[in-house]
This record gives structure tokens, C-alpha cells and sequence, in this order.
């Protein structure tokens, strides 16, 4: 996700240019891609690009409830300042940022988006993904996706602790 911003550089500090991103990003390093749209937003500051971003993707996560693979929708709003590695106007290398972890415009002029955005992707994935609300979970004692539908197990003879499962689980019918 590079854009070149050679001539935003050159123009005076508050210009803006705007862009519609839609490209693919390996957001988990894995290379697995998943589509990111949106709008991207670049101004000229005093001493570099800032860069404000609306993207939207989404990601194949795994239910924390049923082990069950389900894409997730993510949604991203950051703004992120770039600094200039070379100086625009003699070409010299400029010394590096004192922060830390800093965004940087490489020697060519390219600002990339795509250590941002695997960043903000991967901050925006919920702690404990559920492929639906109501999801039901295994069953503690076969291991049976319970979404799918019931099992023949014995429940009563499950730990107390686990009783509010039971509500998922209903035991085999009798005649």
C-alpha cells in the first residue's frame, strides 16, 4: 500500500490529497491477504506527511467458543505522522526520528501504509472472536460442535461448575 508523495513535499505546509484505497494487505504476516478499502487522507505538515485513514477489511478468525473458522469484519480509523528519510530539497539523508517505532518516507519518496494498517488490524480483532453472539460452544464431554446440533452424552454426570452449559445440551430423549 505505497503512495508516492514526492510532490506533496514540495508544496506548502496544510496540502492535502486524497485517495481510495482498495488493495490487498497480509495483515497476520502469513501470507494470507485480505482486501482493505477506504479513504486515505495525506497532509503536508511543518516537518512531515500525516496520514488519516478510514479502512475497512476483514479477517478468517477462529471462534473462541467453537474452534470454528468465520470471517470477521474490522473497521480502522488512525492518523499516523510519516517522516522524510532524505531531505526533498539537496537529497541528503536526514538523521533518523528520536521516537521510537516512528513511520517513515523512504529515500524514493514512498509513503507506505501497510505496517500501519496490519497494526490498527490487528488491535481492532476482538479479544475473544465469536463467529455468531449465541454461539453454543462444544460440548465438555464429547467435544461435539454443539452449533451443529445436540449429542447423546451424559450431562449429569458433568462438573457443577459447568451446569450453565446444560441450557446448550439437552440430555438423549427417554421413552
Amino acid at each position: 500500500m505505497e503512495i508516492n508523495v514526492a510532490q506533496l513535499l514540495r508544496e506548502p505546509i496544510g496540502s492535502v490529497r486524497d485517495y481510495e484505497i482498495d488493495e490487498p494487505v497480509d495483515i497476520t504476516g502469513g501470507g494470507r491477504e485480505s482486501r482493505v478499502k477506504g479513504e486515505v487522507k495525506l497532509m503536508r505538515t511543518q516537518r512531515s506527511i500525516l496520514a488519516e485513514c478510514s479502512l475497512d477489511t476483514d479477517m478468517e478468525l477462529v471462534c473462541s467458543r467453537c474452534l470454528g473458522t468465520f470471517r470477521q469484519p474490522l473497521t480502522m480509523g488512525f492518523k499516523e505522522e510519516y517522516l522524510p528519510t532524505v531531505d526533498m530539497l539537496s537529497g541528503a539523508p536526514l538523521p533518523p526520528p528520536e521516537e521510537a517505532g516512528a513511520f517513515t518516507i523512504d529515500e524514493h519518496h514512498v509513503l507506505d501504509l501497510t505496517e500501519a494498517i496490519r497494526q490498527y488490524a490487528l488491535l481492532a480483532i476482538p479479544m475473544k472472536p465469536l463467529c455468531r453472539e449465541d454461539c453454543a460452544g462444544l460440548c465438555p464431554s464429547c467435544g461435539q460442535n454443539l452449533n451443529r446440533g445436540r449429542c447423546d452424552c451424559n450431562i449429569e454426570s458433568l462438573d457443577p461448575r459447568w451446569s450453565v452449559l446444560t441450557k446448550y445440551h439437552s440430555p438423549p430423549n427417554k421413552p
